[in-house]
Order: C-alpha cells, then sequence, then structure tokens
C-alpha cells in the first residue's frame, strides 16, 4: 500500500462529483477497466486463482496467496483463519463485528489512486496521530468495530450496519456490501478478541458487490475483514 488516505464523507462526495463530471465513458469501458485492474492486481501480488471446483475440492480452505473466484458475483476470497467457532453460521439472526481494511485497486483521478487505503478501523500502527500504550489520540472509529445484524435463510444472506463509525457516515447507507458476507458461509466465527483465533479474510471486491460508491463509480477494492460474534 503506498500511502494512506481516510475518506470522510464530505471529501468523498466532492470527488465523486468531480469524476461523474468528466467522465464520459460507457458503463461497459469502465467494467472492462475495472477487469483490466483487477488482473493486474492479482499480477501483481503474485496471487493463484483457483475455482470453486478446486476450493471445494480442498475442503473450502485456501493455500497462502491462493485465492478462489466465485463467477456468479466476481469476488476473490482468501481465508488466512478460519475462526475457532463450533462450526459455520446456520440460519438465524447473528450480529457480526468486523475490522477492516479497504484499498483502492483502480487508479481514479483526482480521487484516488490504485493501493490507496479509502477505509478502515485496522492496522492501527499506520494510523498518523497514534501513540504507542496510549488510546487518548486514537479517532473514535479506530477504537471500535463495525456491527452489523446478519440475517441467514438458505443461501440468502443480508446485512445492516448497527453501529458503525466508518462505513456508514462514509458511505450513507446501513446496507453492508454484499461482498463482505460471501466469505460467512465458509468460516466459523466466535466471540473472540484475540487476533490469533478470529475468523479473517481477504478479498478482491468488484464494484458490484462493493460500497455504494463502488457501484455507482464502478471500481473494484482489496479488502482484509476480520468476523467475531458480537452479542
Amino acid at each position: 500500500m503506498k500511502k494512506i488516505k481516510l475518506f470522510f464523507a464530505v471529501f468523498c462526495t466532492l470527488v465523486f462529483c468531480l469524476q461523474s463530471c468528466d467522465n464520459g465513458k460507457t458503463y461497459a469501458e469502465m467494467k472492462e477497466e475495472e477487469a483490466d485492474a483487477i488482473n493486474a492486481w492479482i499480477l501483481n501480488h503474485n496471487y493463484q486463482v483457483i475455482s470453486e471446483k478446486d476450493f471445494y475440492n480442498q475442503d473450502t480452505i485456501t493455500n497462502e496467496n491462493q485465492f478462489v473466484l466465485f463467477e456468479e458475483s466476481g469476488v476473490y476470497m482468501n481465508i488466512l483463519q478460519q475462526g475457532e467457532g463450533d462450526s459455520k453460521l446456520a440460519d438465524g439472526y447473528y450480529e457480526i463485528a468486523s475490522r477492516y481494511i479497504e484499498v483502492a485497486i483502480q487508479t481514479r483521478d483526482e480521487m484516488f489512486s490504485a493501493g490507496d487505503t479509502l477505509s478502515g478501523n485496522m492496522n492501527l500502527y499506520n494510523y498518523p496521530l497514534y501513540t504507542a500504550n496510549s488510546s487518548w489520540s486514537l479517532p473514535q472509529y479506530m477504537l471500535y468495530p463495525e456491527v452489523y445484524k446478519l440475517t441467514i435463510s438458505g443461501t440468502s444472506y443480508s446485512a445492516a450496519f448497527t453501529e458503525s463509525y466508518q462505513m456508514y457516515s462514509i458511505y450513507g447507507t446501513t446496507s453492508v456490501p454484499s461482498g463482505w458476507l460471501i466469505p460467512l458461509k465458509y468460516i466459523k466465527p466466535s466471540r473472540t478478541v484475540s487476533s490469533d483465533k478470529v475468523a479473517r479474510v481477504r478479498l478482491i471486491v468488484p464494484h458490484g458487490q462493493g460500497t455504494s460508491q463502488a457501484s455507482q463509480y464502478v471500481y473494484p477494492c482489496y479488502y482484509e475483514i476480520t468476523y467475531s460474534l458480537g452479542k
């Protein structure tokens, strides 16, 4: 990641308006550029891409730097830690707490460059005002995870933020990006604050599975996300 930029709501709105004024490209052209950016990201980071068939043959586990491509959604996933829950989540309602980092995969003129951190509440030591062994210098959104209510019914997964210090303030919606929910079919979250035990994944999320802004302006993002059970 070349540099860190935390985009607040006002700034985000301004730059996206600027972008929309001089874009002039068709949706098909923007999708093609997005696909090219994702492929370049994968190549530059030396990721190995496997099929869903191979993923299931591996008992839904990914090896180091190995990403499974889900063809229907276009999301790529690497499971860093499956979690230490008793089992994968069954049908029902759950409170999920996540920490995350959101990184631009594609350069957008006047907005951000590929590799810029767009938002997040992870990797606190990269925050410029952080003082070791002290929490007073950390903004509130760095102190707390994003919390959302997850509903599972068969193959349907939906979620809405109930406590959001980043995603809601930046993107103005309580809807959890659908790309965030795909890993919940394969991990085993538990109630833990241990970084060694928490379920953790890496994702490449195309615009259609991303935030409201990503969907509107057609750009992909890389995420690292943790998942733990709430109350």
